[in-house]
């Protein structure tokens, strides 16, 4: 599985070479509990799996998700969580609490607010860094009737990702519609137990899938 076209129609790969920082940034997803880590600061998920999987490459990996973490909340760390750590790949995955919190807390994130969030994200680091940029697209796997709502705020802002990556030039990992197909046959519970959250089959995908990225 590679990334969808960009530039023109032509892939865009993520090129790792020896001694080069990958951070990776954004919500729970990315967090997998990193604070109880206290070896390596990674967390138990798939950017453990993608950290074991360069180590013998000598590519360190940074982790900075923070737990409900929206667009809004990125803006407010980026200096600190993300300029300030000057990685050589960048790696977000940001958006499903944007919707999420519309329907828990009556709390919506618009889509031109969610989009304009995301570009503040992205301007910032291209004029502060000289890193390649990848954009994880978020995703849900609906495992209860309710959820299946969600798409209707959920898809607009996953083709504000997508517009952003052709715009600006990134690197796409289309993990929306990967999952979405990986639980055609493994089911949706087996890979987000509440639909959101990854199980550790879940990570395993997720991981497998940005490394299918890489060079």
């Amino acid at each position: 599985m590679t990334n969808r076209p960009t530039n023109n129609g032509e892939p865009v790969a993520v090129e790792l070479k020896t001694g080069d920082t990958v951070e990776f940034i954004g919500d729970s997803v990315t967090d997998g509990n990193r604070l109880d880590d206290r070896e390596l600061g990674l967390g138990h998920g798939y950017v453990r799996v993608i950290a074991d999987a360069l180590r013998p490459l000598g590519v360190h990996v940074i982790n900075r998700g923070t737990s409900a973490n929206r667009t809004k909340d990125l803006l407010a760390r980026w200096q600190p969580d993300c300029l300030d750590l000057r990685p050589d790949v960048l790696s977000i995955m940001i958006g499903i609490n944007d919707t999420w919190r519309r329907y828990d807390e009556d709390d919506p994130t618009p889509t031109e607010v969610f989009a304009e969030n995301y570009r503040q994200l992205l301007t910032a680091a291209i004029d502060k860094l000289e890193a390649q940029i990848v954009l994880i697209e978020p995703w849900l796997l609906p495992v209860s009737p309710d959820q299946e709502a969600w798409r209707e705020d959920l898809d607009p802002k996953i083709d504000v990702v997508r517009n952003l990556v052709t715009e600006f030039g990134l690197t796409l990992l289309p993990l929306n519609d990967i999952l979405r197909h990986e639980a055609e046959s493994a089911g949706s519970s087996e890979l987000a137990w509440d639909g959101v959250h990854p199980t550790p089959q879940g990570h395993q995908a997720i991981a497998r899938a940005w490394l299918n990225l890489t060079t």
